[in-house]
């Protein structure tokens, strides 16, 4: 992912006077429509499928600038006069004014999960005119290409819902916008590694509840799982260390006008000692003043 603007020299005061721009875009089926609605949730102005020749001149509106409410504008292979060229073209564009401040979200989810969904809903894919599902996906994932080299976050709803994916987006951009907002998950990497993480740590040295036939049906949410988890000789030290990580991390990140940053524990199967780690870091870390939020991957309802 490139970074097109460098805020690490803009004063808080001219951050709150830019006009805050979320171009929400990448593959059909991956959930645009449902982030859109998020942003309408929280107070966007949300436009769905405009075509990227009057993007420019909905941002020079001088009546959506004078009630200064955010913008979030749906852009995919759907829309009018969509080409990537055009794409980088406009995005450069809006991130060279200085009295504006762009986010480009790119939503994504596996090929399985994107034919699942249009199989389910018998909507055809905007590619899919004379050939298999899978080759539009493919076709349009290749056309999205470039795109992604210009974007400042990923969303991977492969294992959300709807709901959940409106959650995120809620909680990632209700926030002001030059406070970093921090997600510690967990998962299992017998389900796939999350493609949206910023950094990912395997939790798999520590000792395993899974083999201890009391805490096997229990997760790292519960007492007697996380008191396992946590008395191996490991578990402190590793804590300590990610969170000295993170403390040396967040303000560059921040400096580079990161908005939000995902940390993802890993271990087998998701249920135990990533819950637990995730747990223990995440609850540290909001006990010295940081914001927050905790999803684990593996767990129904967590979110």
């Amino acid at each position: 992912m490139k970074k097109q603007d460098d805020m690490s020299a803009v004063p808080r005061a001219k951050l709150a006077a830019q006009m805050q721009i979320v171009i929400v875009t990448g593959l059909s089926g991956a959930g645009k429509s449902s982030a859109l609605h998020a942003f309408e949730d929280i107070g966007f102005h949300a436009v769905d499928n405009l075509p990227l020749t009057m993007v420019e001149a909905l941002v020079d509106d001088q009546s959506l600038a004078a009630d200064s409410k955010p913008i979030a504008i749906g852009v995919d292979s759907r829309t009018l006069h969509f080409s990537p060229d055009l794409f980088v073209e406009v995005q450069q564009s809006l991130r060279a004014r200085s009295n504006m401040r762009l986010h480009v979200l790119f939503m994504d989810a596996s090929d399985d999960v994107l034919t699942q969904r249009f199989s389910e809903t018998r909507r055809p894919h905007p590619l899919g005119e004379r050939q298999l599902l899978r080759a539009a996906i493919k076709q349009e994932r290749d056309l999205m290409t470039v795109v992604r080299e210009h974007i400042d976050g990923i969303l991977d709803t492969s294992s959300r819902t709807a709901a959940e994916t409106r959650r995120i987006v809620r909680r990632r951009f209700a926030k002001e916008a030059d406070d970093l907002i921090v997600t510690f998950m967990s998962f299992g990497f017998a389900h796939g590694a999350p493609r949206d993480a910023d950094i990912v740590l395997d939790v798999r040295f520590l000792r395993n509840p899974h083999y201890v036939p009391e805490l096997k049906p229990q997760t790292g949410r519960d007492d007697a799982v996380s008191n396992y988890v946590r008395a191996d000789d490991a578990f402190t030290p590793f804590v300590d260390k990610v969170q000295d990580l993170l403390k040396f991390l967040m303000p560059r990140y921040q400096s580079e006008g990161k908005a939000y940053l995902t940390i993802a524990f890993g271990c087998t199967g998701g249920q135990h000692r990533s819950v637990a780690t995730a747990e223990a870091v995440a609850g540290q870390m909001a006990v010295d003043g940081l914001a927050v939020n905790l999803y684990h991957r593996e767990l129904a309802g967590s979110v």
